[in-house]
């Protein structure tokens, strides 16, 4: 290989000789050309380089598409799970109202409750008429939400009656006040005793409107409703029991 002529007429010349010293052959080319040709590699290599570079920009937009659409279907589904759940809300919205309607505007107090006298200087402490309980321990129908249970492991000896707080809260007979007090269970209660063994309890009042001892008539009205003591809402909690024995008070009542 050797190179020959100055700067404008260089050659580059490049002699094969096979083994045996037969048949040479010699290539001569200008430097110029070999600029060329180291030029259009450049190119080339270039272009490869920025085909290579496209491909992978490419295929990141391609893999962010798919992020995409994969997002799209979840925001759509998630979509329709909300629909469907505010779907439900709107039921279960109606079926409240409904619920709700049963505690509007209180009726009129039929014309067995009596109401307690105000400003007396003294209280009643004869003795009323007894018998058993059988009225309504509401001025109003309220909602039962627990009946009687007695069964392993489980005990409810009364009914629960889903009431707005201060509701008024009437003696089911007839009888005597054996107990107007509080504890952590029935918070403020009252127990009624009207004889022949029968006994009445109202637990969880706002308010207790006699005394021990007071003598009460059948629908007169003894207790505002609350949700004292062990009692997550308002509610009349009502037992009625029968010499110590729990009886199931839907048996006996008159229930609107």
């Amino acid at each position: 290989m050797s190179s020959e002529g100055g700067w404008g007429g260089r050659y580059l010349t490049v002699m094969v000789i096979p083994d045996g010293g037969e048949d040479r052959r010699t290539f001569r080319v200008s430097y110029g050309r070999l600029r060329l040709w180291g030029v259009a590699a450049g190119v080339v290599a270039l272009g490869l380089i920025l085909m290579a570079g496209s491909w992978w920009y490419l295929a990141a937009r391609a893999a962010r598409v798919g992020d995409l659409e994969e997002q799209i279907a979840a925001m759509t589904a998630e979509r329709a799970r909300i629909e469907q759940l505010a779907e439900r809300l709107g039921e279960v919205e109606q079926r409240y109202e409904a619920v709700r309607s049963l505690f509007g505007s209180a009726p009129e107090a039929p014309s067995e409750v009596w109401l307690p006298a105000t400003g007396s200087p003294s209280r009643t402490r004869s003795s009323a008429p007894g018998g058993t309980p059988s009225s309504w321990p509401l001025t109003e129908p309220g909602f039962v939400t627990q009946g009687l249970l007695d069964m392993e492991g489980v005990e409810h000896p009364g009914i629960d009656i889903a009431v707005p707080s201060d509701s008024y809260i009437r003696a089911a007979g007839g009888g005597s006040v054996a107990e107007a007090a509080e504890d952590s269970v029935y918070g403020r209660y009252i127990v009624l005793d009207h004889g022949d063994g029968y006994r009445s309890v109202y637990g969880h009042a706002s308010q207790l409107l006699v005394e021990p001892g007071d003598a009460v008539r059948r629908g007169q009205v003894i207790a505002l409703s609350g949700s004292s003591g062990r009692s997550t809402a308002p509610h009349l909690h009502f037992e009625i029991l029968l010499d110590g024995e729990a009886v199931d008070p839907l048996t006996l009542l008159e229930q609107p």
